[in-house]
């Protein structure tokens, strides 16, 4: 099942590195925030191996297009859910399609001007039918 969210980068976490007994992994976590209109949501995804150094590119503020898959596993009773990024896109301001960002140094900040994206709605694609009607939580 593969999902997308259209959002802006506002932190990038820590890389988080180890061995296994495949050999060395790393990780690291990055958090989008939705430019719903009036109620934006912050999601944190984790981008692991060249996926993560791809995170490099961005600065924070750009608008990113995540295609992800989200996984649930159980421990000791207790269920953990992981947005797993596979593709991370710079989003073209123009069109509203995701491009591939051009390679940029480490901390460099962008040289042009961006054009304002805030209006800019969330692009959320699931793959199954869901029903707002249906949906009778109480929050």
């Amino acid at each position: 099942m593969a999902l997308e969210l259209v959002g802006k980068l506002i932190k990038v976490l820590p890389e988080v590195t180890g061995q296994g007994k495949n050999g060395p992994w790393n990780k690291q976590e990055f958090v989008i925030e939705t430019a719903d209109s009036q109620f934006p949501k912050k999601v944190c995804m984790t981008a692991w191996g060249d996926k993560a150094n791809d995170l490099k590119q961005f600065a924070d503020g750009d608008t990113l297009k995540a295609t992800f898959s989200a996984e649930s596993r159980e421990y000791n009773e207790r269920w953990y859910t992981e947005l797993r990024a596979f593709r991370i896109e710079l989003v073209d301001g123009d069109s509203g399609v995701g491009t591939p960002a051009p390679a940029r140094p480490a901390g460099a900040q962008q040289a042009q001007a961006r054009p304002a994206q805030q209006n800019q709605p969330a692009a959320v694609t699931f793959n199954s039918a869901f029903d707002e009607e249906s949906n009778d939580l109480p929050f």
